[in-house]
Parts: structure tokens; sequence; C-alpha cells
């Protein structure tokens, strides 16, 4: 049965990447929540997409200039909707704490834009070895070379290669950089692929998924996951598509 990963929480109905959207994926009994790591001034872990706040927040520059009790100051949820303007950019823990008594698996996506090490992925593995959490995430980055230093210091956890342009057997590179699955942009997915990849034992995600007709295409097909800014539309879906 195919996976639903709520993107950035249910990030369609409620503002991106907060407690607000991640307590309502909860709430919709999801299987995943996927969120977005960085580091900020003073190296704490907050949850956040961009690498700048203007277009989620009332404040506006780099994350990575600000220190966590500045960040805490904007607020992230009133560009979404006025009822959402005591919602805060969350810190990794707070994330953490909320998911830690569910069974909801979680996608984190590591945000670096740099080749060089800023200590990003130690400070994550940390946190979540706090919680006991290693073996419910799945780690992914665009920056490969974060991925590999993650791989390097924990073999053991789930590990995805994020890419957006169609590759030939990207089973083949993401092997070779020891990773163990695939997380593929909707529009460059193919169903062949796909089914050849899961057969070689690379768990295939797909992101974004909101139309009706994809999720469907995807549920037929046996994806082992979706990522959807709709999470409810999706659960309803493949309740359909499993009768």
């Amino acid at each position: 049965m195919t996976k639903i990963f709520a993107h950035r929480g249910s990030s369609g109905t409620h503002p991106e990447n907060t407690l607000a959207s991640f307590k309502e994926a909860i709430r919709l009994g999801v299987d995943g929540i996927e969120l977005d790591i960085q580091l900020t001034k003073d190296q704490n872990l907050v949850v956040i997409h961009d690498y700048t706040l203007d277009r989620t927040t009332n404040g506006t520059g780099q994350v990575n200039e600000y220190t966590l009790e500045e960040i805490k100051g904007f607020d992230a949820g009133s560009k979404f909707s006025p009822e959402f303007q005591s919602e805060r950019i969350p810190t990794f823990r707070e994330v953490l704490e909320l998911l830690k008594d569910t069974n909801i698996e979680l996608n984190i996506e590591i945000k670096s834009p740099v080749k060089h090490e800023t200590g990003i992925e130690e400070r994550m593995i940390q946190e979540i070895k706090e919680y006991g959490l290693l073996n419910r995430v799945v780690v992914s980055s665009f920056n490969h070379d974060s991925l590999k230093r993650v791989i390097k210091l924990v073999p053991e956890v789930e590990s995805a290669i994020l890419y957006t342009k169609k590759m030939d057997d990207p089973w083949k590179y993401a092997a070779a950089i020891g990773a163990t699955a695939l997380h593929t942009y909707e529009p460059e997915t193919e169903i062949e692929m796909i089914a050849e990849a899961q057969e070689k034992g690379f768990p295939v995600r797909v992101f974004t998924v909101n139309e009706k007709e994809s999720m469907e295409k995807f549920f037929k097909c046996n994806v082992a996951a979706i990522f959807t800014d709709y999470p409810e539309k999706a659960l309803s879906l493949r309740e359909v598509s499993l009768r």
C-alpha cells in the first residue's frame, strides 16, 4: 500500500512547516510527515523550507543570520491566513516531541546550500537519537554531499537522494553514494522506473502529488509513498482505491 506523507505538514490547508500543520497531519492519520531543517546563527535546528524568511514569515533575510531567539519572534502563520498569526517557526525538537508518541514516520530534508561541513548532520542525528526515532526517519537532501555525511555517521538510517531531473538507473547512483531510496519529482517520474527501482529494493517516494488523477495513478502502481500538500484528499482517495 502506498504511504501518504504530509508535505511540510498539511500545508495545503495550514501554514507550511508549522506545528499547526503537523498537528493537522497527525489528526488526519497520515503515514508520514515531511519537513525541512536548517541551522540558525547560534547552531539550533529549526524547521523551515526557504533559506530566507521572506515568503513564509513577516521577517526578511537569511535564516542563518538570526539566533533562535530572534527566529522565534517572527510570525510564521499570518501570510497563510490571519487565523494562524500565533504560529512560529518550530524547532526540530518541538516536532520530534510532537511525534514521539505516535507511529508516524518522519522524512527530514536537510537544507544545506554549501558543500563544506556546517555540523547540521551531527546536530540532527543527536536530536533524533535523543528521542529514539532513528528507526522511524528517512533523511533526504538535494545536497548529496550532506547525505553522504549522514550515511557515514549513521549507516543504518534510511537515506534518500532527492533529484528533479530524470536519471538513467537512479538506483545505481543512489547505491554508489550509499543511499537506500529515491525521492523523485512528479513530472519526471515514470511508472516503469518505479517498478524497476522497487524490484531492486529501492523504495520510490514521489513529490509533490496534489492532483486526484496523479494520486490515483501512483496508488495504482503501488509506489512506496507520495508527498502531498493535501493529505486529507490523498487518504480519502487511497481508501477508495483499496476497495
